[in-house]
């Protein structure tokens, strides 16, 4: 056994590993038999994602049924040998690390590798083999050395995608756009039982199996997903970042508070949506490229962390739903409720919050991203001055911790902030501030809002809004669906909505909605032609 073979994946928490490269590696990746697998088992496509300067972590998932009610793909009840390999070349040639990991039933057979040892700010490849079956070819990076500040950076991002409202094109007009680095922002997938969902007109695909409630219904919906060839395309283009917002878990959850809390529904107690929550971090943690770091341990599943780009950024990747205090007034839309205005209210929890500071003050980068989740500019739909209107469940309803927040960035004398959001499965793109009451307030940074890949259906298409007339901030709506493109470089940030007319039958063409422009310490939005 040479030294890539004795140092292939140290195995930890969840079937995680970390391997390091070394280069000139002559282990053959056919080591791993096919366990008796007679069909291809890579039917969950792979993934990268977490790069770092000199490693990334690459994910598959083995099944030969996806749909299988347990949860567990069909796989044999025993543990599997898949081989890795990572190359300089997509046509797999001049291969750089290779090792054997073994996937297991109790970890639904998922696969994490976390590779050290790499060159920083390089493009990769990567292949897995189970027996003779083998993976597509993914493509990879790792981040720029710390020091090194890269001429731009490629980030596409996007939320919210219901299988049931429509066809994943979308993905793959992201994945044919060949970004370097994809953030999505939360809704990977949806937690509703068939019917339970309805757009009008119907839905075109239907969810497999009952509400997501258990360990077994979580894997089996997140294999669902995994099974769309445009997801799987977008996957294998780029690393990804990931967090979560509600429905990978439930409907508006908050810290261990159900959507429901009823006699007779599964989820009416705190001791049963513990299980559920536990459940569903679990069945993301399988189905997602994350760290080690990010292991649930029970129903705790630590998600929010910093990931740098050389000296280009800083991107913050939050969570808004685990530490919140509960919405008010019963999540919604309300007027005139004061309680959103207290000061101990949180949106993030304080250790997350303090993370976050601490890491303004830190930044030494030329931009400093939020990848989160909700509407973090104060959006109302009251026009008079003395009423406010506003969403219980985003950051209005957390008016104080958005305040500390923003007031963090200026003290702290970040650069360039920018705030990137999903969740309301419409395009916006806002100016930010401290004071939204105060039509003199400075701009103070800018907010980029993503419209859904699916949710809601086809939209209308339609790109005004009638809150904007008294908010004017709010810089630009638009109801289609599809993502957001950005270039990142020293001197500006550059954003292009791109949007899809149609999603509830496949093969959309995609266009430019909008763009706009951030410059470099100037805060606020510039609309180009």
């Amino acid at each position: 056994m040479d030294n890539i073979s004795r140092r292939s994946l140290i195995s930890a928490g969840l079937g995680a590993g970390l391997v390091a490269a070394l280069p000139g590696a002559a282990v053959a990746v056919s080591t791993a038999d096919d366990a008796g697998l007679r069909t291809d088992p890579f039917m969950l496509g792979i993934a990268s994602g977490e790069p770092w300067p000199d490693g990334f972590v690459i994910w598959t998932r083995l099944a030969l049924d996806p749909l299988a009610g347990d949860g567990l793909g069909g796989m044999p009840a025993r543990q599997v040998p898949v081989a890795w390999e990572v190359a300089e070349d997509a046509g797999m040639r001049t291969v750089v690390a290779r090792g054997v990991e073994h996937a297991r039933m109790e970890t639904a057979h998922s696969v994490h590798v976390e590779l050290q040892g790499l060159k920083p700010g390089r493009e990769y490849f990567y292949r897995f083999r189970s027996g003779r079956h083998l993976s597509q070819v993914g493509r990879t990076l790792t981040s720029p050395a710390p020091h090194e500040t890269p001429a731009a950076l490629a980030m596409a991002f996007a939320s919210c995608s219901q299988y049931e409202h429509g066809y994943f094109t979308a993905y793959t007009r992201l994945a044919e756009d060949h970004p370097d680095l994809v953030l999505h922002l939360g809704d990977y997938l949806y937690e509703y039982k068939k019917d339970s969902y309805v757009i009008g007109g119907g839905n075109p695909r239907d969810h497999q199996g009952p509400e997501t409630t258990t360990l077994q219904g979580y894997r089996q919906r997140h294999a669902q997903y995994k099974s769309d060839a445009d997801l799987q395309a977008a996957h294998a283009v780029a690393p990804w970042l990931v967090v979560w917002d509600d429905h990978e878990v439930d409907n508006n959850w908050a810290d261990e508070i159900p959507e429901n809390r009823d006699a007779g529904q599964l989820n009416d107690t705190t001791e049963r949506f513990r299980q559920r929550r536990a459940a569903a971090f679990q069945a993301y943690y399988e189905n997602m490229p994350l760290r080690r770091s990010s292991v649930p341990a029970g129903f705790d599943m630590k998600i929010y962390r910093t990931i740098q780009w050389g000296q280009l950024a800083n991107f913050h990747m939050m969570d808004t739903r685990q530490y919140r205090d509960d919405q008010l007034a019963g999540d919604g839309w309300k007027k005139n409720v004061a309680e959103r205005l207290a000061e101990n209210r949180t949106i993030t929890g304080a250790e997350q919050e303090k993370w976050l500071l601490d890491g303004f003050r830190n930044s030494t980068q030329r931009w400093d991203i939020l990848g989160q989740q909700v509407f973090f500019a104060e959006r109302d739909r009251a026009q008079a001055l003395e009423i406010d209107d506003v969403s219980m469940d985003g950051w209005d309803g957390y008016a104080a911790s958005r305040r500390r927040i923003t007031q963090g960035w200026l003290d702290a004398k970040v650069r360039n902030a920018v705030v990137l959001t999903g969740d309301v499965h419409r395009n916006w793109a806002n100016d930010l501030k401290v004071n939204y009451k105060d039509p003199a307030s400075p701009v103070v940074g800018s907010e980029l809002v993503c419209t859904s890949i699916t949710s809601t259906g086809n939209g209308t298409g339609s790109t005004t809004d009638p809150v904007m007339a008294w908010n004017q901030h709010l810089k630009f709506f638009n109801d289609n669906r599809g993502y957001v493109n950005t270039k990142i470089t020293r001197d500006a940030m550059t954003a292009d909505f791109r949007t899809l007319d149609y999603v509830t039958t496949p093969g959309a063409p995609v266009s430019t909605k909008a763009s706009f422009t951030i410059q470099d310490g100037v805060p606020g939005l510039q609309a180009r032609g």
